[in-house]
């Protein structure tokens, strides 16, 4: 045993999370074969998957749950850490130049995805009744998601949500007004060290010194957490691959294909050209660096969970200094969503090409730009807004959001990957030109 245990830790880690992915993958392809041939009739209803999954699925659960049990005290910390670290007058830069780069991100996202659904053009003569049985099974869950979509996508909702009791917005995990009150927290710390008086002064600095020292254990944290995620990611593939398999991807091919060729294209084509022209440096060097937090985004599928990684990757591999890796990863955690913007453009042109509604690129490409608006409750609920947008009936929303439910395991992953990979990237290109990345070690 001991033996085991000593191989086991000196593996590297990224090899064994792939390792625990293959592995995970093959296990839950064959428990979803044996369902199908012992008699099980529904993706999810399998009398065979019943007895094994609630063996296997707390494993998986445990590992998401401690990612997001350490999510909203990072958040909190190193935002207030970071903010209170930069000067005023610098803050101001640097904070418009990560959210524009954001917006620019997400525009050719946007642009990408909609050449890539008008020219696959998802849904053309498709045949509402055959995928009539998958709505069945999926309309109950769209009808919740389009209250909760409703519920919370207005624009004074929103508005309203950035500016809530701290207090309350931490004990739910409620992001936006997490991070907005962190950062005005740092803030003001900084506006009053730099207004002088020694005594001020010396207790704003203790305070500084107790909460960077509260995000370093944090971060210890996230190295245990880390050394268990092999078991976690076996644990969450088996399940997934088993309950789903893949028939959930055989009536929209075309759909799957589009979004994944997409995502493919920022990750390894629009990015490194961007890192290329904004920094000269190589860009498949920072792509490497970042493979860990890219495989936790693809397993997890969520931007939040992998959050206590990226940061540790973005100041330990990218060399960012936290100042800036603080602010601008748990900001693009919420709002950068480049891969929603390749994403929604495939449902758009899905829900035309079935309804019979003309869509033009420029139309797409603002509906799906919405996408970087940072509206909470993922792609699933910024969905629901395009398809309102784009005038379609209750009913007629509700089949393509079923038909979305159906896939979005699958989309989920990649979508997550490339929204992670976005925030490193911008945080790289934002700090090297702002002189916040160890030069020597990032070149």
């Amino acid at each position: 045993m001991k033996r085991f245990l000593w191989w086991y830790f000196k593996t590297p880690l990224i090899l064994r999370i792939i390792v625990s992915f293959v592995v995970g993958s093959l296990a839950g392809g064959v428990l979803w074969y044996l369902s199908q041939r012992t008699g099980g009739t529904e993706v999810t209803g399998t009398t065979a998957l019943e007895k094994v999954i609630p063996y296997i699925s707390p494993f998986g659960q445990v590992f998401v749950h401690m990612l997001k049990m350490i999510v909203v005290p990072i958040i909190f910390f190193s935002l207030v850490v970071g903010a209170s670290s930069l000067a005023i007058s610098r803050f101001g830069r640097i904070g418009l130049k990560t959210i524009l780069w954001y917006l620019s991100c997400s525009l050719v996202a946007a642009v990408l995805g909609t050449s890539l659904a008008l020219a696959i053009s998802p849904g053309a003569g498709a045949d509402l009744d055959a995928w009539q049985k998958l709505v069945d099974i999926k309309g109950a869950q769209a009808d919740d998601l389009a209250r909760e979509a409703f519920a919370e996508g207005t624009l004074s909702q929103l508005l309203l949500n950035l500016f809530r009791n701290p207090f309350e917005a931490l004990a739910t995990g409620n992001f936006l007004p997490i991070i907005v009150f962190a950062i005005m927290f740092g803030l003001a710390m900084r506006v009053l060290i730099e207004a002088g008086g020694e005594q001020r002064v010396a207790r704003l600095e203790m305070l500084g010194n107790l909460l960077e020292a509260c995000r370093d254990a944090m971060f210890k944290l996230v190295d245990w957490i880390l050394e268990y995620s092999p078991i976690g990611v076996l644990a969450l593939t088996i399940v997934n691959f088993a309950l789903y398999g893949p028939s959930i991807v055989g009536p929209y091919v075309s759909v799957t294909a589009g979004v994944v060729l997409g995502i493919i294209t920022m990750v390894f084509v629009i990015y490194p050209v961007l890192l290329w022209v904004v920094t000269r440096r190589n860009p498949l060097g920072v792509l490497k660096r970042i493979k860990e937090p890219m495989i936790m985004a693809f397993i997890t599928r969520s931007s939040a969970a992998t959050l206590p990684v990226s940061i540790k990757t973005a100041e330990e591999k990218l060399k960012i200094r936290n100042e800036l890796a603080s602010f601008s990863l748990p900001l693009g955690a919420t709002i950068n969503m480049d891969g929603v913007c390749v994403h929604l453009p495939m449902f758009a042109v899905l829900a035309a090409n079935m309804f019979g509604i003309e869509l033009t690129l420029g139309s797409l490409t603002l509906l799906s730009s919405i996408g970087a608006g940072g509206v909470p409750g993922g792609s699933l609920m910024l969905l629901f807004i395009i398809l309102e947008t784009m005038g379609l009936s209750g009913q007629q929303v509700a089949v393509i959001v079923a038909l979305a439910l159906g896939i979005n395991p699958i989309l989920d992953m990649f979508e997550t990957m490339n929204n992670i990979t976005g925030d490193l990237v911008c945080s790289y290109a934002v700090a090297t030109n702002e002189g916040l990345v160890d030069v020597e070690s990032s070149a």
